[in-house]
Formats: C-alpha cells, sequence, structure tokens
C-alpha cells in the first residue's frame, strides 16, 4: 500500500538517517533535483549506504535518478540496481522509448545479478506536456511499469503557466494522467503540493486529488505526511459500508436473486467493486474486521 511518498534529498545524510519514522508509506531517495551536480557522486554513495544499512524496514523505497539526457543515469543505476529498491523513479519521462531504454539497462543489470526479471520496478516521473499526451504509452510500456506520477513544477514551465495552489492549470493533466493509469491497469501519484506551511491546503489539494482517482499522492515536507495518510485511507464509515455491501450481495447469492438495494439503492457490480476495494485498504492498515 501506498498512500503517501515523501521526498528526501540524496545528499542530507540526518534527513535519511529518520526515513522511516516519518509516517510515509514510501521515501523517495532524489539523486536528481534535490542534488548540484558536483555532489551527485556523494549522493549515489550515501543513499547506497543507506539503503545498505538502514534497510528502512516496513517503508517502500524509491529512488529518483537522474534523466535520459544526463551522464548520471547509469551510474546511479549501477549503484542502485544491486540493492533491489521496490521502484526507480525516471524523471522527466515523455515516451514510451523513454521507458524501453530505462527497462532494458535495468534488465542487463539483474542478468548480471543472477535477479529475475522485473525484479525492480519502475514508476516514470511524468512531468513534459509531451509527456502527459503519451501518458498511456508510458504507463503500459512494459510489465516493468508499477505506477506512473505526476510532476507538475516542471509541467507548469513546459505548459508556459504560472504553478497555482489551485491546480487549475495542471488539471487536464491530472486528468489525462489517471485515465492513462487505470486503463494501463497501474497506479498512480500525485504531484506535491509545495507550500509546506499551508495546512489547509494540502488537504484541499489531496482530496481534489482522491476524488479525481489518484492511488495517492507524494510531499515534500514530512509535514503533509499525516493529512496524506489521513485523505486516502477509508473512513471508518466507508468501512463499514463496505462490509455492509458485501454481506447483502452474500444474502443474495444465497437467495438466488440478481439485483438488491441496500439503504435505498441498487448494488451493482461498480459498487461492490469499490467495496472490496475499501475492504483491502482497510485489512492493509489493519482496521478489517476478522473473517
Amino acid at each position: 500500500m501506498r498512500r503517501s511518498m515523501l521526498f528526501l534529498p540524496g545528499n542530507t545524510p540526518n534527513i535519511i538517517l529518520n526515513g522511516d519514522c516519518l509516517g510515509s508509506d514510501a521515501i523517495i531517495l532524489d539523486l536528481e533535483d534535490a542534488v548540484a551536480p558536483d555532489q551527485k557522486d556523494a549522493a549515489r554513495v550515501l543513499v547506497r549506504n543507506a539503503i545498505k544499512y538502514l534497510q528502512f524496514p516496513g517503508i517502500e523505497k524509491i529512488i529518483r535518478i537522474n534523466s535520459l539526457d544526463t551522464t548520471y543515469w547509469k551510474k546511479d543505476l549501477d549503484e542502485m540496481i544491486p540493492l533491489k529498491p521496490e521502484l526507480i523513479m525516471t524523471p522527466k519521462t515523455s515516451c514510451r522509448e523513454d521507458v524501453l531504454q530505462f527497462d532494458a539497462y535495468i534488465t542487463e543489470l539483474e542478468e548480471k545479478l543472477g535477479y529475475e526479471k522485473n525484479t525492480v520496478k519502475l514508476i516514470p516521473l511524468i512531468e513534459t506536456a509531451l509527456g502527459v499526451e503519451h501518458a498511456f504509452e508510458i504507463a503500459s510500456a512494459c510489465d516493468r511499469v508499477a505506477a506512473i506520477f505526476l510532476g507538475a513544477e516542471d509541467l507548469s514551465a513546459d505548459l508556459h503557466c504560472k504553478r497555482t495552489k489551485g491546480g487549475a492549470e495542471i488539471l487536464y493533466a491530472r486528468g489525462r494522467m489517471v485515465m492513462a493509469a487505470r486503463a494501463a491497469g497501474v497506479d498512480v501519484y500525485d504531484t506535491p503540493f509545495t507550500d509546506v506551511n499551508d495546512d489547509e491546503g494540502i488537504r484541499v489539494d489531496a482530496e481534489l486529488a482522491k476524488s479525481l482517482g489518484f492511488t495517492g499522492k507524494a510531499s515534500i515536507s514530512p509535514r503533509h505526511v499525516g493529512v496524506i495518510n489521513e485523505v486516502f485511507s477509508p473512513t471508518q464509515k466507508e468501512i463499514d459500508y463496505a462490509y455492509e455491501v458485501m454481506e447483502v450481495i452474500r444474502i443474495a447469492k444465497e437467495q438466488g436473486r440478481g439485483a438488491i438495494a441496500l439503504h435505498g439503492k441498487m448494488v451493482d457490480a461498480p459498487i461492490v467493486a469499490r467495496a472490496q476495494q475499501t475492504i483491502e485498504m482497510a485489512k492493509a492498515l489493519g482496521l478489517g474486521r476478522e473473517e
């Protein structure tokens, strides 16, 4: 389960040391934008040793490597793939061919290391207009892709528009990303809310992302993690309703009925599917009922 993903700069040992106690479901150890060119080698060593010796139990590890238009990305993968991180985040992914280039090199490394193919998954970071338009091609490029992720800061620059808290300028991109991910059968994650001091704004932004269909949301501040986790977790009311749905479906099957209502509303296949998703998440969070 991945509701929240927290960015941690790869060259900040004091922050990385606390990566497993900041409350996020996943941490993104960043070797790209957060690290200056003259610090790339040092950050790579720091992240490698942190994963190797700290391990971050119970926390999913994602590494954002450098983009294909740099000389760093192969070095990043050479150091990181042997550590078996759950996901590699590939920045500025704009087309299917970008994904396949990363996939081919990771496959070579896995073969050399004796790992099964697709041991390490990909989460392409889509942050250009071209990438948004190619979102489905990216999401379905290969079996290694587990999710896609919207990067709104670079995207707004590419769109020649101002990034706002309301996010009207990225509404189309958000919808396009969710549609592409769901069509491809992968998860989809929303861009961070960058005002770390706006506690009301992060809640509104997270609730909007959830309403659009995002799986979860990234953050650049530990301060936002709790709100994101809360928003993307089912409420007790939602959990109770989900169990009610499954119970009336059970009763309907026993009685041989093809249709049944709950609280005056017909229970159809989409409602059952949402109920099952809610129960699965509740169980993953330890909120489910005993069978």
